[in-house]
């Protein structure tokens, strides 16, 4: 029987954001072939690419309802960037802050990180379909443009997808982007940038 942190238990017993948010949004999964638990986590985004609202629906343990319902209260009002780059660390973004999960429980953290990532991916898949800009938008999460990360890789000799999300932030949310960037590099390099 493993014990609840005093944050865990009260997130378990009183958890926040249950079910699914109005409105227009969009929906990211994960799932554990460890224990069989499952997550789905729904974000209403605005038009500032601010989570408006977040919820969530579980079927797994207690330690995975108290991850999402304190991952959905710390990413509302964050920018899909941040909310993306926080749950790219499920320890700081959750584990840290609920206490110590048992070894064996820390996969729930990891599991509603990942419904977090998936719909922020499908938010900016979607965000680059419907772009109309006048350059290609590559990473939606920080609003970089394809002439911004060509700019970045000619002007510092840039060579990976870590030295171009170091310089620009592309690729430092969601990830959705990382192909994209991937086809950029080898594009400069083919014509020397």
């Amino acid at each position: 029987m493993h014990r609840y942190s005093g944050l865990a238990k009260e997130h378990f017993l009183n958890p926040r954001n249950v079910g699914d948010v109005t409105g227009l949004s969009v929906i990211g999964r994960a799932g554990s072939f460890t224990c069989g638990a499952a997550v789905r986590v729904s974000l209403r985004i605005d038009e500032t690419q601010r989570i408006a609202d977040a919820g969530f629906r579980a079927a797994g343990c207690g330690f995975l309802v108290a991850s999402a319902s304190f991952l959905t209260e710390q990413i509302k009002g964050k920018t899909t960037g941040e909310a993306a780059a926080l749950a790219q660390s499920p320890a700081t973004a959750v584990r840290e802050c609920l206490g110590d999960l048992p070894a064996d429980r820390n996969h729930c953290a990891a599991l509603a990180c990942q419904a977090v990532i998936a719909a922020i991916k499908s938010y900016s898949d979607s965000a680059r379909d419907e772009w109309s800009g006048d350059e290609a938008l590559i990473c939606t999460c920080f609003c970089v443009s394809e002439r911004t990360i060509e700019d970045a890789i000619e002007q510092q000799k840039l060579r990976t997808i870590a030295e171009v999300t170091k310089a620009c932030n592309a690729g430092a949310g969601c990830r959705s982007c990382y192909s994209l960037i991937e086809d950029i590099l080898d594009d400069c390099h083919r014509s020397k940038c």
